[in-house]
């Protein structure tokens, strides 16, 4: 390539633009990238500036690639992929991170709140905590280990499960000390639901169904897209939220929540899992597995 040609084109947008064709969505690419989905946005019209075509076609709820974009996705994704290879490949080993994917859930609710235990047993070890709720793939990103909530069937041979899953009400202490919920309370209380698809076991109408109070109307409702902030809202005070007993324990055992009730609804088939990268695990990184485990039984045996 001339060397002036190679000045002219923009390098930076490339992983934003790979990243949107991936998802066909500059939502989703801006999820992954920890970027706006305005700055996903500005680096796709800046590539597509500088070399003078359409990559995409956008509608109101959509996002297609033109021919151009298709060309350029196929290409650009096989460049990032074999600069992520050579990148690893002459690494230092001793200066690589222990990189680990978690939703923003159990990053922030179970594996933060420990981590400072691993660093005063490992200090030599620097851990990255990459938290977010795509699902990233092990074999193509540079992770070391995801722990993931999944379908126990989807989960390959060499993971790990941690735990299962176990959901009940609860609320700041103030609230759920000695609170009933049936027909009689439940019009006066706030409820704080789990807006996110796919997990209809953490929001209300699961628990409220089971309980027989299906067709009894809250006060109101709070939606949350992120559980660790709607569990955070009920710690302060403003309603009821449905917690997972694995990730509300600390809160509990600090009398930041309190269970209301005696009733826990087992979610079958479902569980927290310890998931390895399919390539040769280093040392360091089986230093952090073997601890993610031993915290899981201690957690789990407590």
């Amino acid at each position: 390539m001339h060397e002036n040609t190679f000045r002219r084109l923009p390098l930076d947008p490339l992983r934003g633009f790979v990243a949107a064709a991936r998802h066909l969505s500059f939502t989703l690419a801006a999820d992954e990238l920890h970027l706006t989905q305005s700055a996903i946005s500005r680096q796709v019209q800046t590539l597509e500036a500088a070399l003078g075509v359409t990559l995409f076609h956008r509608g109101v709820r959509s996002l297609q690639l033109t021919a151009d974009g298709s060309r350029l996705a196929a290409a650009a994704a096989g460049w990032l992929d074999e600069y992520a290879r050579l990148a690893a490949a002459i690494r230092p080993s001793g200066a690589r991170p222990v990189t680990v994917t978690a939703s923003i859930g159990i990053a922030a609710l179970w594996l933060v709140p420990r981590l400072r235990d691993f660093q005063q047993r490992h200090p030599e070890t620097e851990v990255r905590i990459a938290a977010g709720n795509r699902v990233i793939d092990l074999a193509r990103e540079d992770v070391d280990l995801a722990l993931r909530y999944c379908a126990d069937r989807d989960t390959p041979a060499e993971a790990v499960k941690l735990f299962s899953e176990t959901v009940m009400p609860v609320g700041h202490p103030a609230l759920a000390a000695g609170l009933e919920l049936n027909a009689a309370t439940l019009p006066g209380l706030t409820l704080l639901d789990y807006g996110e698809p796919g997990f209809p076991w953490l929001g209300w109408e699961h628990w409220l169904q089971a309980a027989g109070l299906e067709g009894v109307r809250p006060r109101t409702r709070i939606v949350f897209s992120h559980y660790d902030q709607l569990i955070h809202a009920a710690a302060a005070g403003q309603g009821l939220a449905i917690g997972r007993s694995v990730l509300i324990d600390p809160l509990i055992e600090d009398g930041r929540l309190q269970v209301i009730g005696s009733q826990r609804l087992p979610i079958p088939g479902r569980g927290f899992w310890l998931i390895p990268a399919p390539r040769t695990m280093r040392s360091e990184v089986q230093r952090f597995a073997d601890w993610v485990v031993e915290a899981a039984r201690d957690g789990s045996a407590g």
